[in-house]
């Protein structure tokens, strides 16, 4: 049993050795071995860049795999804390609710009344036939089982609760007669309208400006306060989570390579990959030097190496480092590293010295990603 489920008390949400396959028979993983716990009313973030296999996890815990993609391993729980709010495999019961066995219909006693989401693009995920506010009060008369009048008096309510100005005015306004910002707003509106505990947010602000972004992210944070919303927030930007998140995972190529507090990951990360992101973003003493890049290319999607995935960009691969597979160990202070290093060395930094590599480990890796199948499956969809 892997040590998510010995610590998996308490929490609302629970991921346990996820796999994640691709292509044809989804024979080639895409997402390796994912554990990780979500506490009721913590912001959790996955970070990682495109194609680390972030956002095929939490569309594994929303049970939304695009085609061509499957959990091939691993467990989901939802706990069955506030199942009396939910119908289904979740009324009555004191055990833990297993999504990925959840039928179609057992899903729809869980996806927005436990669990909701927000995506990158908010005008893809609306009618634009219909009123804004139509499709919000239709969600909240399906979820809530409330007459079309109470339906459409808490629709006016929800607009004016995520900050829109004028909501009676803004329920007969179309998609298109809204800004983006405006339009993920809305979205949000539908996403909490039937209380759910966990809001996943994926991508959610990347589209938008810096000044409606951090407006977006204190609506987040004001609505984890007043209804003790547990957030996983899905991003490739660890500035985002600076302020927002309780805790950070890091993802580089379908596996976690970092796990912590974020404030703790943040002024001292255990992972080379974590250092480089840090750099990338200009983030506190990480951020004090020239505006660095990664370079190289992460691994094909499945590619199996005989170590570290991230040896072949990393500045201090050894030759230790492609020896074997490295495990996700949890170090003495209880944060999780993927490295062999204790720790990194700040006085360099994160760039890159690959002509320091050994020779070998470069070889190695770059042979790998060369025979590595292609997936079929879209970039988007491994991001």
């Amino acid at each position: 049993m892997s040590a998510e489920s010995e610590t998996s008390a308490g929490a609302v949400l629970t991921v346990d050795g996820l796999d994640v396959g691709v292509g044809a028979d989804a024979g080639t993983t895409a997402v390796r071995d994912v554990s990780f716990r979500l506490a009721p009313g913590e912001a959790l973030a996955l970070v990682g860049e495109s194609g680390s296999g972030k956002s095929l996890t939490c569309r594994s815990v929303l049970g939304v795999l695009p085609a061509g993609c499957r959990v091939t391993s691993g467990r989901i729980g939802l706990t069955a804390d506030g199942a009396d709010r939910a119908s289904g495999p979740a009324a009555g019961s004191s055990e833990r609710v297993e999504l990925t066995a959840l039928s179609r219909r057992d899903w729809d006693s869980v996806r927005g009344r436990r669990l909701a989401a927000v995506f990158q693009d908010p005008a893809s995920y609306l009618n634009p036939s219909l009123t804004v506010g139509r499709q919000l009060a239709e969600q909240v008369r399906v979820g809530l089982g409330l007459s079309r009048r109470d339906a459409r008096a808490r629709a006016v309510e929800l607009l004016a609760d995520v900050g829109l100005h004028g909501p009676a005015e803004l329920y007969h306004q179309y998609p298109h007669e809204l800004s983006g910002g405006m339009l993920q707003r809305v979205l949000i509106a539908i996403a909490v309208s039937c209380t759910p505990e966990i809001l996943i947010a994926d991508e959610a602000t990347t589209a938008l400006d810096v000044v409606i972004q951090a407006e977006i992210l204190e609506l987040l944070r004001t609505l984890r306060r007043e209804q003790g919303l547990a957030l996983l927030l899905v991003t490739h930007d660890l500035a985002v989570v600076a302020d927002s998140c309780d805790r950070v995972v890091v993802m580089y190529a379908g596996e976690i390579v970092e796990e912590g507090p974020t404030g703790e990951v943040l002024e001292a990360p255990a992972h080379p990959y974590t250092a480089a992101l840090l750099k990338v973003a200009s983030i506190g003493e990480w951020g004090r030097r020239s505006l660095d890049t990664i370079p190289g290319r992460p691994p094909e999607t499945g590619a199996e190496l005989p170590g570290c995935r991230f040896a072949e960009r990393c500045a201090f691969a050894t030759a230790r480092c492609t020896e074997q597979p490295v495990p996700l160990r949890t170090r003495p202070d209880g944060r999780r590293t993927r490295c062999v290093h204790d720790s990194v060395p700040a006085a360099e930094g994160p760039q890159s010295r690959q002509d320091e590599v050994p020779a070998a480990v470069r070889q190695d890796a770059s042979a790998v990603a060369e025979e590595a199948p292609v997936s079929a499956v879209t970039e988007e969809a491994l991001a």
